[in-house]
């Protein structure tokens, strides 16, 4: 009886240590999740406000290149939240004077050509801007990376120990094209790299590769970004900053319809 009794209580006191291990474990595991979560959505707003801040207003250029043709615009940009961009193309004198307003999920374009402005609907946002390989939403920035997307760290082949790579798949209410959208962004100051686009099949669509990074107001940002479609042989384009006040006082009437039609 009594050796029963010992066996019995060497058996209780197993589980009991190796209950406390499991829960010791689990509380040394989960600090590390809640901290991996939270630097990713730091992340993420960090790339959705790195070219915006409260205000910008910007001075930059955009290359079109194509197998048959190639063209630059010169354009101003002037935002204001998360929710106000205004573009006005200031060069060449084909293209003079179109402009493209985005207030919250509402966007036009103003073409002076035809003295006409144009309602952006939300299945266009996907489209092509200007002929370029960037889309209306990349423009004037509606979705983002940390509403519109789930988000997990991964380490894909060939990682560099210098960067964080993030898969980010879009939420099944937001009006996101993509299957999924990897970014690759620096380990010490969280600047983007690049960003793969994946469709549904999980196809490499277009890459978009950071550049050039450079000081504008005290804020440091990648001056370039180079778009390369995948589906199409040649074809790139590439913005490039040129001037950008950050945190400025900016006028709300710039942010009308009425100033669309306002030819400089």
């Amino acid at each position: 009886m009594r050796k029963t009794t010992s066996i019995q209580r060497i058996i209780v006191k197993g589980t009991i240590i190796s209950f406390l291990l499991i829960v010791y474990t689990a509380f040394l595991i989960v600090p590390t999740s809640q901290s991996s979560d939270t630097e990713v959505e730091e992340i993420l707003k960090h790339i959705d406000q790195l070219y915006r801040s409260d205000t910008s207003h910007t001075e930059m250029e955009m290359q079109i290149v194509t197998p048959n043709w190639e063209r630059t615009l010169a354009m101003t940009v002037w935002t204001k939240g998360t929710d106000k961009t205004f573009i006005r193309i200031t060069a060449p004198k084909k293209e003079k004077d179109v402009t493209t307003l985005r207030i919250g999920k509402e966007m036009w374009n103003y073409l002076p050509k035809v003295n006409k402005i144009f309602k952006i609907s939300p299945s266009m946002m996907m489209g092509s801007w200007m002929g370029s390989d960037f889309t209306n939403d990349d423009l004037v920035r509606e979705s983002s990376l940390i509403n519109d997307y789930t988000y997990q760290l991964i380490a894909p082949e060939n990682a560099s120990p210098d960067q964080i790579y993030i898969e980010l798949t879009p939420k099944e209410d937001s009006p996101i094209v993509w299957g999924k959208v990897v970014t690759a962004v620096r380990k010490d100051d969280h600047i983007p790299v690049w960003q793969h686009f994946f469709d549904e099949k999980d196809r490499l669509m277009r890459v978009l590769n950071f550049k050039d990074i450079k000081s504008f107001g005290g804020k440091t940002i990648p001056s370039v970004m180079e778009m390369i479609p995948q589906n199409k042989e040649g074809h790139k384009t590439v913005v490039r900053f040129l001037k950008a006040d950050y945190d400025s006082e900016i006028d709300d009437k710039i942010f009308s319809r009425r100033n669309l039609q306002k030819r400089k």
